[in-house]
């Protein structure tokens, strides 16, 4: 039987969030089987729970914020894909500040932290959430979906006037029978232009950016000294997002995820429409290693 996963040991950090620029201090902590995976503003008054639910996305402007009863938490896309990539479904996740730490952009150091911890199996049986009929959602000439498929791929492709884009890199097929999270998915960093600079801080968003916590791009060229991790980083990087939107339907999921220049909102109203089509998923549990689709065997449950 596969069994759910939290962590060994605690395990902190501190950080700069990405969008209030605000210093924040970061813990992790196992959590009992069935408890999720639950966030806690530890610097407000009576440490507000906010339980990692896609209900509970309030604020989707460059980010996915939780909000619960007036406490607010931003940016939690990027450690949510890190736990989706190691399967760890149970976790208490202490939060010292407004968002979750930006890091280096990606869910690299998430993972570095998540492993450094420790993770265990523990005594109640791994559920996942099948997807069992298509649910596709709209917003102009951008739209997501979910179909039926027995693992776990993603299909993506963007479409950004830049030369740096190319027709080569606006698309990316992941399939976790194939490809590892950790090593094709969780180093792909966030990006952003110099041109929206200016608007997104007039508008209190991307105080904390900077070229060591994204991807930048002038006109023509990547500022980044360093360049790319992968050729196709960008859409590598909208992959991770869309993991971390998805595992707030609070299960792995069975399933395959399409998207034409999606983002946080839209992944998040896909969400939110598979959860009230009751009818288009089911939640199971697998008693034998060997029926659990391979995305799985080979992406949560082998070393990385």
């Amino acid at each position: 039987m596969l069994k759910q996963r939290t962590l060994k040991t605690p395990i902190k950090t501190t950080g700069v969030g990405l969008h209030t620029g605000a210093r924040v201090e970061l813990g992790l902590r196992p959590a009992p089987v069935n408890t999720g995976i639950v966030f806690h503003r530890t610097d407000l008054p009576g440490t507000p729970e906010l339980p990692a639910s896609a209900h509970h996305v309030g604020d989707t402007r460059l980010s996915s914020t939780l909000k619960v009863d007036g406490a607010s938490i931003s940016t939690v896309e990027h450690v949510m894909s890190a736990l989706a990539g190691l399967g760890i479904d149970n976790l208490h996740v202490d939060v010292a500040g407004p968002e979750i730490p930006i890091m280096d952009g990606s869910a690299g150091p998430f993972i570095f932290l998540l492993q450094s911890a420790g993770i265990v199996e523990q005594g109640a049986p791994k559920r996942y959430l099948r997807i069992v009929a298509p649910v596709e959602v709209r917003d102009g000439d951008k739209w997501a979906r979910f179909d039926p498929f027995d693992g776990f791929r993603l299909d993506f492709t963007i479409d950004f006037p830049h030369p740096v884009f190319g027709s080569e890199n606006r698309q990316v097929v992941i399939d976790f029978a194939e490809h590892s999270y950790v090593k094709e998915v969780a180093r792909a960093r966030t990006f952003g232009f110099m041109q929206d600079v200016e608007a997104m801080r007039a508008a209190g968003l991307g105080l904390g950016g900077s070229l060591q916590n994204a991807i930048v791009l002038d006109e023509v060229k990547v500022l980044n000294s360093e360049g790319l991790r992968y050729d196709n980083e960008f859409v590598r990087h909208k992959v991770l997002d869309a993991i971390g939107d998805l595992y707030l339907l609070g299960h792995p999921l069975i399933g395959q995820y399409t998207a034409y220049k999606s983002g946080h909102g839209l992944n998040n109203a896909l969400a939110r429409a598979l959860l009230a089509a009751g009818g288009s998923f089911e939640i199971v549990t697998f008693a034998e290693e060997a029926e659990v689709p391979a995305a799985f065997q080979d992406w949560q449950f082998a070393p990385a």
